[in-house]
C-alpha cells in the first residue's frame, strides 16, 4: 500500500509539473518541414494511419511532416535514427506504443521506455488470423489442431519478432501451451498481408488494417480476431473471436500513434497537446479511416494516453520473458511480472 501511495503521490507530481510546464509555454510555430519516420514499410499499420494523421498537423502547424519510411530490426532502426535527433521537435516518429517501450527489453535498442516519449495516441488495432482463400484451413480450430502437430511446417508471414503479427502468432503459442511455427519476416505488416494473399506463407497475425482489403477482396480467408468480441467490417461475415477457441488467452488493446522525444522544448509539447484535442481528437478522417479499415478510434495523448498504454506495454514485455526472448529484465524499465504491473523506479 505504501509502495502504491508513493507511485500515485510522484505520478501526480510529475503530472502537476508537466500540466504547469506546458500551460506556461508559448505556442510553438515551427520553421521548416518536420520529419516523421514510420520505421516500418510503406502499407502497414503505422504507415497507414500516419498518413491520415500527417496532413492534420502539417495543417494545423502550417508546414509540411513529411513521412519517411525507414524500415528494419522490427522497428528499431528508424526508432534509433529519431532518438539520435537533435531534440529540437522537427524529427518525430509512429509506432505501436508497446514497441517503443519495450525495445530495450527485446534488446533491439539500450536504455529506452516509455517516458522518453511524448506520446500522442490515435487509434487501436487489433490482429487477426488469416489464410489464403484456397487454404486447407476453413477455420481456426482447423489452424491450431495443426499447429499443434506440424508446427514447423506452418509458415507465418509478419513485420517482424516485435511486430504486432510477431508478438500475435508468438501469444497464440503462449496460450495453447505452445506450438512451433515457421515465421517468414517483411519490411511491415501490409507485404507480409499481400504474400500470404500470394501464396508464399500459409497464415498471417498481422493487424486487421492491414488486411481489410485483401479480406474484402476475397484473397485472405480471417479465421479469428484476437479479441474477446467478433470484428465487424462492411461487407465480411464477423470474424470470431479467439475466446472461442482460447477462453483464457491474455489480451490488451495495441495502441498506434505519433511520439515526439522527451526533451525537446516546451513550447512543441504545448503546441501538440493543443492541436491533438482540437483536430486529432475530432477527425473525422481518422474516424472513417479507422471505420473502413477496423481499428477502433482512440485518440489520446500525454498521461491519458501513457495509462491507456501500460496494459499492452506489460503484456508484451512480460510475454517476452516467459518465450526466452527477453535480452533484459522488465524490471529495467519498471516492470514487475511477477505481479503484472508498473512499480516506481
Amino acid at each position: 500500500m505504501k509502495q502504491s501511495l508513493r507511485i500515485v503521490l510522484a505520478s501526480g507530481c510529475a503530472l502537476l509539473a508537466l500540466g504547469t510546464a506546458t500551460s506556461m509555454a508559448q505556442e510553438w510555430k515551427p520553421d521548416r518541414p518536420i520529419n516523421l519516420i514510420v520505421p516500418w514499410g510503406a502499407g502497414g499499420s503505422t504507415d497507414q494511419v500516419t498518413r491520415v494523421t500527417a496532413p492534420i498537423l502539417a495543417e494545423a502547424l502550417g508546414v509540411e511532416v513529411v513521412v519517411v519510411n525507414q524500415p528494419g530490426a522490427s522497428g528499431a532502426i528508424g526508432t534509433q535514427e529519431v532518438l539520435n535527433a537533435p531534440r529540437d521537435g522537427y524529427t518525430w516518429t509512429a509506432n505501436a506504443i508497446a514497441n517503443n517501450a519495450t525495445y530495450s527489453v527485446t534488446g533491439l535498442l539500450q536504455d529506452t521506455n516509455i517516458d522518453d516519449w511524448n506520446i500522442y495516441l490515435s487509434v487501436a488495432n487489433v490482429p487477426v488470423v488469416s489464410v489464403p482463400t484456397d487454404s486447407e484451413f476453413t477455420d481456426f480450430g482447423q489452424l491450431l489442431e495443426a499447429l499443434q502437430t506440424r508446427g514447423g511446417e506452418i509458415t507465418v508471414a509478419t513485420a517482424g519478432v516485435t511486430s504486432s503479427g510477431g508478438t500475435a502468432i508468438a501469444a497464440l503459442s503462449d496460450a495453447a501451451d505452445g506450438f512451433d511455427y515457421n515465421m517468414i519476416t517483411y519490411d511491415g505488416g501490409g507485404p507480409a498481408a499481400i504474400a500470404t494473399a500470394s501464396g508464399e506463407a500459409m497464415v498471417t497475425t498481422q493487424l486487421a488494417v492491414e488486411q481489410t482489403e485483401l479480406i474484402r477482396g476475397g484473397r485472405l480467408r480471417p479465421l479469428a480476431v484476437l479479441s474477446d468480441k467478433p470484428l465487424a467490417l462492411d461487407g465480411v461475415d464477423p470474424i470470431p473471436p479467439i475466446t472461442n477457441w482460447l477462453p483464457d488467452m491474455p489480451l490488451a488493446p495495441d495502441y498506434f500513434g505519433i511520439f515526439i522525444p522527451a526533451g525537446v522544448p516546451d513550447e512543441v509539447v504545448a503546441t501538440m497537446d493543443k492541436i491533438w484535442a482540437d483536430k486529432v481528437m475530432n477527425s473525422e478522417a481518422i474516424k472513417t479511416y479507422a471505420e473502413t479499415f477496423g481499428a477502433v478510434f482512440a485518440p489520446s495523448y500525454g498521461a491519458e494516453a501513457r495509462a491507456l498504454a501500460m496494459p499492452v506495454v506489460i503484456l508484451e514485455a512480460c510475454s517476452s520473458v516467459e518465450r526466452g526472448e527477453a535480452v533484459n529484465d522488465p524490471s529495467t524499465i519498471g516492470i514487475d511480472c511477477e505481479t503484472r504491473t508498473e512499480v516506481a523506479q
